[in-house]
């Protein structure tokens, strides 16, 4: 079984009304009873995520979705879910029985070209009927992949594959580095990473080894120290090291001990480039400096974890930033794919490294905060600038640090 963690795979969104086969069809393309199928509409309720192979691309996530059609006020509900799923697709597959493309199929498709989202249109059931040519010609025009397929018979499902991978996102398989850009061939980037109560036993936390495997991707090498280390590991080296990356949590004791001529910056903050935009969330710190006593803000965590006592969102910033502001702040927390309708009531958002989402997910929701007028930062960048070190950890980033810059003089 693949282990490459969902937020590294081509999330593929299947829509449409119920009872069109969008489960069939799932079935019929990972060769796996992934979805239940009955012939009673509305069988599927909530998304269902199969995570598979799919050559030459790689590892995909197939997400299927109830029906855009349902009602009731269960089925308002679902159709909430499936909406929801919009925000983390990177491509949409609409699939309509052949021959019945009208109000419902443009509305998933409008939705997926507003948002930039390449489609592939599927006419499924062919076996019972085939699809008009004008309905084909007219979809051709508007740009639309389109393939004919029985999930029954499995006629078409080649075809399908092919479909998927021709329209396959340039950015997915361009996909950014973490460090690849910053640390070249043969150089050596330290990485401080603290062993405490979050640390899962035996292992390490996901953004330590994904940075980790793009150092070794890209012929670099990396060298892991705890905290404590970190001085006696760099009086080691025979030359210094081309980056220094900590978790947040150990900030001011690893800018103190890293010499300032070595770039210095945060897992966290590797992760809100590599996962979103840096530049949008710099400039979202900014809003630290407004926030007054009582105001509200939103902690966003992607993954559902279990906190503890010294928990990093939901202990640790709200008191680094009391601290800061110098009054008690109202504090929020969602966590998943959560997330406020309406976020007009907080003042900022401070959001994870996401690194268990694609990079979609978490474009989408910089893209929400923007239309709401909200400013957006990342649990690391918060973290730096509350300590008095932001210019230090955005060292590694020009382009972000003259971002950064400029901002605070037309602020």
């Amino acid at each position: 079984m693949t282990r490459t963690p969902k937020g590294f795979r081509l999330h593929i969104g299947i829509f449409g009304r119920r009872n069109v086969g969008k489960s069939s069809l799932l079935n019929a393309v990972t060769r796996q009873d992934v979805s239940i199928v009955s012939d009673q509409a509305g069988t599927t309720t909530d998304p269902v995520e199969k995570p598979m192979e799919l050559l030459p691309l790689g590892p995909v996530l197939f997400i299927d979705t109830a029906g855009i059609d349902d009602v009731g006020a269960l089925g308002e509900k679902r159709v909430r879910k499936t909406v929801q799923v919009f925000d983390r697709t990177d491509l949409g597959v609409v699939v309509a029985a052949a021959g019945e493309w009208g109000d419902f199929e443009e509305r998933i498709a409008t939705e997926l070209k507003q948002r930039d989202i390449p489609l592939v249109a599927v006419l499924n059931k062919s076996d019972e009927a085939r699809a008009p040519r004008e309905l084909l010609e007219r979809l051709a025009a508007a740009g639309m992949r389109t393939v004919e397929t029985s999930a029954v018979s499995g006629a078409g499902i080649l075809d399908f594959r092919e479909a998927l991978l021709a329209s396959a996102p340039a950015d997915f398989v361009d996909n950014p580095t973490i460090v690849g850009d910053l640390v070249g061939p043969g150089e050596t980037a330290v990485l401080v990473v603290p062993i405490d109560k979050e640390a899962p036993r035996g292992r390490l936390i996901l953004p330590q080894v994904q940075t980790i495997r793009d150092l070794l991707d890209g012929d670099a090498m990396a060298l892991v120290v705890k905290e404590r280390e970190l001085k006696t590991a760099l009086g080691r080296l025979v030359s210094s090291p081309r980056l220094v990356v900590t978790d947040s949590q150990a900030f001011l004791k690893v800018a103190a001990d890293t010499p300032p001529a070595v770039p210095m910056t945060s897992f966290s903050i590797l992760f809100a480039r590599f996962k979103g935009d840096l530049a949008t969330q710099v400039e979202g710190t900014l809003a630290v400096d407004r926030l007054k006593a009582g105001d509200r803000v939103l902690i966003a965590e992607a993954c559902s974890h279990h906190p503890i006592g010294e928990d990093i969102g939901r202990v640790k910033i709200p008191r680094w930033l009391t601290q800061y502001v110098g009054g008690a702040l109202d504090f929020r927390t969602v966590q998943g794919h959560d997330f406020p309708e309406d976020l007009s009531p907080y003042k900022l958002i401070i959001h994870c490294g996401a690194c268990m989402w694609n990079r979609r997910e978490m474009l989408s929701r910089v893209l929400k905060c923007r239309k709401a007028g909200v400013p957006l930062t990342n649990y690391g960048l918060v973290i730096a600038y509350s300590l008095g070190i932001f210019e230090r950890a955005l060292g590694p980033f020009p382009s972000a640090l003259e971002a950064y810059r400029a901002a605070r003089v037309n602020a």
